[in-house]
Order: C-alpha cells, then sequence, then structure tokens
C-alpha cells in the first residue's frame, strides 16, 4: 500500500539551535534508510506561509499500522504531526516514473458525472481518459496516479505530474477528457533535500 502523509512541524519555543541541527541531521539519516528500505519513496516542500514547516511525503507499507511504526521512527516525529491519506491503485498508474529535474505537480481530482449523460457516453469518455493518460506518461507529464476515498456519487483521483511551469501543467488539465467533469486542485511540489529521488535512493533507480 502507499500513502500520502503531510507532515507539519511545530518546533517548542526556547528550542536551542543546536538541537534543531541535531534532530535535523538525523532525520536525514533515518529518511536515506526507510528509502534503501523502500518505505519511503518521495519527499516535497508544498508552498509554504511564513513560518510553516510542512512537508510531504510518499510512503509505502503493508498497512497503517506498519505505516505508524515507520512515521514514529523518524527523529522530528517529536515535533511533528501526520496526516495520513490512503492511496489505492489506479488503472491508468504509469507505474514508478522518475520526476527528472523538472517541476512536480500533485493535483486532486473530483469526478461528478451531470445528471443525464448516458451510460455509453460515461464509458467513452473513460476510455479515452485512459487513452490519453497513456500518452501523457509516455511524454513524461504523468508520472503517478491513484484512487482516493471519494463520496457516493463521485470519485476521486491523485496525481503526480512534471510539467515547466504552471501554465503548461494547466492545459495538459484541459486536455484531459473528463476536465469537463472534473474539480481539480493543484499544488506545486518545491523540491525536499532529503527526497530520494534527489539521492538516487529509489527502488530500481525510479521515483
Amino acid at each position: 500500500m502507499e500513502y500520502l502523509v503531510t507532515m507539519t512541524t511545530h518546533v517548542p519555543d526556547g528550542t536551542s539551535t543546536e538541537a534543531v541541527e541535531d534532530i535535523r541531521t538525523r532525520e536525514t539519516g533515518r529518511a536515506r534508510e526507510l528509502a534503501a528500505q523502500g518505505s519511503l519513496r518521495r519527499l516535497w516542500r508544498p508552498p509554504l506561509q511564513p513560518g510553516e514547516w510542512r512537508t510531504l511525503g510518499l510512503f509505502a507499507a503493508p498497512d497503517v499500522s506498519q505505516l505508524e511504526d515507520i512515521l514514529a521512527s523518524m527523529p522530528l516525529r517529536v515535533w511533528r504531526t501526520d496526516e495520513v491519506t490512503v492511496l489505492s491503485p489506479h488503472p491508468n498508474d504509469p507505474g514508478n516514473r522518475n520526476g527528472g529535474t523538472a517541476t512536480e505537480f500533485l493535483t486532486s481530482f473530483t469526478i461528478a458525472v451531470p445528471g443525464g449523460i448516458p451510460d455509453s457516453m460515461v464509458e467513452h469518455t473513460k476510455t479515452r481518459e485512459a487513452e490519453r493518460a497513456g500518452e501523457l506518461a509516455r511524454q513524461g507529464h504523468l508520472l503517478r496516479l491513484w484512487v482516493l476515498p471519494a463520496t457516493p456519487g463521485s470519485s476521486r483521483s491523485l496525481a503526480l505530474w512534471r510539467a515547466a511551469e504552471p501554465s503548461e501543467m494547466q492545459a495538459i488539465l484541459e486536455s484531459l477528457p473528463l476536465y469537463p467533469w472534473m474539480t481539480v486542485e493543484t499544488t506545486l511540489l518545491g523540491k525536499h533535500p532529503n527526497d530520494p529521488a534527489l539521492q538516487g535512493l529509489t527502488a530500481g533507480g525510479n521515483r
């Protein structure tokens, strides 16, 4: 199983700079160990407000209980709260692809088909969506795709993309056949110094 974890750190007031640097150094070492084990797959920095210390992480674990053991083993956990999102396999997922050096984006989609659309049109659009996903994967834009928990009457997905800039990312999204039925939230991802992809530590040299 894979999980997206939003990790928010609050350093207690009065903590010395030396103590902060010690834990950050140990965190870097632990991140490398988890990456080598295949438990930590990616790390990113989302856009932050002044004073925020937040990281997005892609983790792998057999279940939520073992994921908690992994997260608890990270030194920064003493100052950190973690929000876990369970990611399920998506039939259009292109598999492990290296993000390279281009800008990466995380998008969450909520798809709600309007009433009155014939089932045949829905299925045809989904088929075209799968074909377009394959094209974008071959072009190096679509890196990963997962299913998110959804409410009745809608479906939700999470995708990891690569694009030169936000305008190109938006153009890619608008090229998706399901886009007219989508509500999309896009997060521009910054590089994280402990990201296994930057360290060449991901399994098989992939993301």
